[in-house]
Formats: structure tokens, sequence, C-alpha cells
């Protein structure tokens, strides 16, 4: 079985996403505001939003964002965190899937993805979102830095064990990554830059955003961050759930028996890519 898109994808995951993903990393704003067409007139779309993560901190350069996810429970959470961060009058959120699109949403300035490009059929989407960008619109991609430690030096805590929980998941769901229905055996798929230039997008100007301070994490955000993954959501487990997270939760007793970690937040990787045309 390999993998196709269903809506099972982030089934149960919410909750767990807004409680126990890290957060990007703190310069990201600055560095969108001063290279974007972000004057607070425009528009935002982000592509599978989520529980609003990115759509929400950059509501404040826009005159309207809009986030779109085709899990209804992502849906509320975005709409929970906009009106928790007073910007509810200046979001909108639609339960779509991006190969929905346009959709009657109209012209953006900027499109984000964030770790969310590649859940679509990309080229399809890339074409479809360049057609909805306003000559020099950006499309930006962005993500946590691959390959970086995460170091927590200073902290009293010991590091989140992220190899062993990985070691955990496999022996509950097979040694093949898992995803909704399907299997990933080779990974999410990349060549974003040869998709995004045949669909005519100029670039990409490369930014890497220093990663933030160290958090403290308890066992609780530490499940939440592994419950939040595709290739762990909580239908994955069936009725071994109960049984799966009692293991992790005895896993991490057993690094930190006070129940405390650190964490590094990470950095993050922003490609922009434009479409011809006068800013």
């Amino acid at each position: 079985m390999t993998w196709e898109w269903d809506e099972t994808l982030f089934a149960g995951a919410a909750e767990h996403y807004e409680r126990g993903r890290l957060p990007y990393a703190p310069g990201l704003v600055p560095l969108l505001a001063g290279a974007l067409p972000a004057d607070g007139r425009g528009r935002l779309l982000d592509v599978g939003c989520g529980p609003a993560t990115v759509t929400v901190p950059l509501a404040a350069l826009f005159r309207e964002a809009v986030g779109i996810d085709p899990d209804p429970e992502m849906i509320r959470a975005a709409e929970r965190r906009a009106a928790a961060a007073g910007v509810a009058r200046r979001t909108r959120w639609v339960r779509l899937r991006a190969e929905e699109l346009p959709a009657g949403l109209e012209l953006f300035d900027a499109v984000v993805f964030a770790q969310s490009f590649h859940w679509t059929d990309r080229a399809r989407v890339a074409r479809t979102v360049g057609g909805m960008l306003r000559p020099g619109g950006a499309l930006l991609h962005l993500a946590d830095l691959k390959g970086e430690r995460h170091p927590a030096a200073g902290s009293p805590y010991p590091a989140v064990p992220r190899e062993s929980i990985a070691a955990l998941v496999r022996e509950y769901l097979g040694p093949v990554r898992r995803a909704g229905r399907g299997l990933l055996p080779r990974g999410t798929p990349g060549d974003e830059a040869e998709i995004l230039a045949a669909a005519g997008f100029l670039g990409p100007e490369r930014h890497v955003v220093p990663g933030g301070r160290v958090l403290e994490r308890t066992a609780d955000d530490v499940v939440a961050w592994t419950l939040s993954h595709s290739s762990s959501t909580p239908p994955l487990f069936g009725p071994r759930l109960g049984a799966f997270e009692a293991d992790l939760r005895a896993l991490l007793a057993g690094v930190s028996p006070a129940g405390r970690f650190a964490e590094r937040v990470p950095s993050t990787e922003v490609f922009i890519w434009r479409i011809p045309g006068a800013v």
C-alpha cells in the first residue's frame, strides 16, 4: 500500500498539535515583514494552515489572512487561536483541500506553505496558486531547518529522547512510516524547486531564521508532540493507543524522573518564490 492523501491524515491530531509542536523561530515575522509586500493592505493565503501556527502571527501584516485546511478540528483550533490573539476580524478559515483551490477566494499578495506543500498534488497546486497571486506576489515555503541539532546547554533537564520515541512508534506501527491510510516508504517528496520553477515562479531567496531560546517541556508536552505527527496520530494506533501512551510515558519517566525536558526552538528555513511583475 502506497500513500494517497485521505481525510484521516491528521485525524485526532489538532489538540496535540496545539500543545506539542514547537513554535517557529522568533525572528520569522520580522524577516517576512521586510521581504514581502506586507503593508497591512494585502491578503495572505495559508495553505494547510493547521491550528493557525503561522497564519495568526502573520495576520498583522495583512488586511486579511485566509487559512485553509481539510481537517475540521484544525479549522476549529485556528478559529480559537485567532480569537485568543485578537485577530478574528482580519482572519478567515475555510475547510478546503489545496486541490480545490481557487474556490472563489480571489487574489492574494502572498501564499504560505508551512510544512504542508508535500501533502498536496504539488505541480497542480503550484500552478493554481501562481494564478491566485497578484503580479510580484510571493510564495513562502517554511520548514524547520533539516539536520539541525537542538542543544539545550545550561538546562538542568535532559533533551527530548526523539530517537527512542521514534523506535517505540516503529514497534507499534511497523518499520515503514505511516501517513493516514497509506505508507511513505521513501518519506515525503522533495524537488520543490523544480516544481515551482516549472509553474512560473522566480527564485528562490533562501533565509535561515536562527532558533530561539531553550524551552522547558513537560512529559505531557512530549506526548502531545508525538501524537501530533502524521506518522503517529492517535487513530493509527487503534485499540493499542492506551498501551502506546503508557509505554511512551514510561520511556519518558526513565529519561527524566522529574517529568521535565529541555528543547531549543528550532531554526526556520524560508524559501521565497515570486511571481513576475511589479511589487
